[in-house]
């Protein structure tokens, strides 16, 4: 069953010219059990000239993907084509909350066997050093839950 916000979330998808850094921050968490809100936000997002945020998310949502799709050398594939755009947008802007928040999501929440997760004591100390400085409740929120995540 869905829950209201991936509903009014897949109802507006097809009217946004382009995703706004909040649009993709309220729809990453979701698009984690939501098919449709994953692929339509890569699929609109990989035909854009993307920012290093919109780089970032565009590799967490290839993250996700992954857990979406059955195929063992398609998810391989799929997670490393995410994995490539998220240190592209850490190498862009290394300073960026959203994109350090994005890297730590992935790489707490994949597979060990994958090996993506030599950044995780840096990006969590990072966010925990920055916290103070972000003004989206939503990024906030996700932040602060993640940097307890294993603690």
């Amino acid at each position: 069953m869905m829950n209201w916000i991936a509903i009014i979330a897949m109802l507006s998808l097809p009217m946004f010219a382009g995703f706004s850094t909040e649009d993709l921050r309220l729809n990453y968490p979701e698009a984690i059990h939501q098919k449709e809100i994953c692929s339509q936000i890569i699929n609109e997002l990989e035909e854009k000239e993307l920012s290093a945020v919109h780089q970032a998310y565009l590799g967490g949502y290839q993250t996700i993907w992954a857990n979406h799709v059955f195929n063992p050398i398609q998810k391989l594939k799929t997670f490393n084509k995410g994995k490539k755009n998220i240190d592209e947008a850490v190498r862009k802007d290394p300073k960026n909350i959203d994109i350090r928040f994005v890297r730590l999501s992935v790489q707490l929440n994949c597979p060990k066997f994958l090996g993506y997760d030599e950044h995780i004591k840096e990006d969590k100390q990072f966010i925990k050093d920055h916290l103070h400085k972000i003004s989206s409740v939503k990024l906030k929120e996700m932040c602060q839950d993640l940097i307890t995540k294993g603690n």
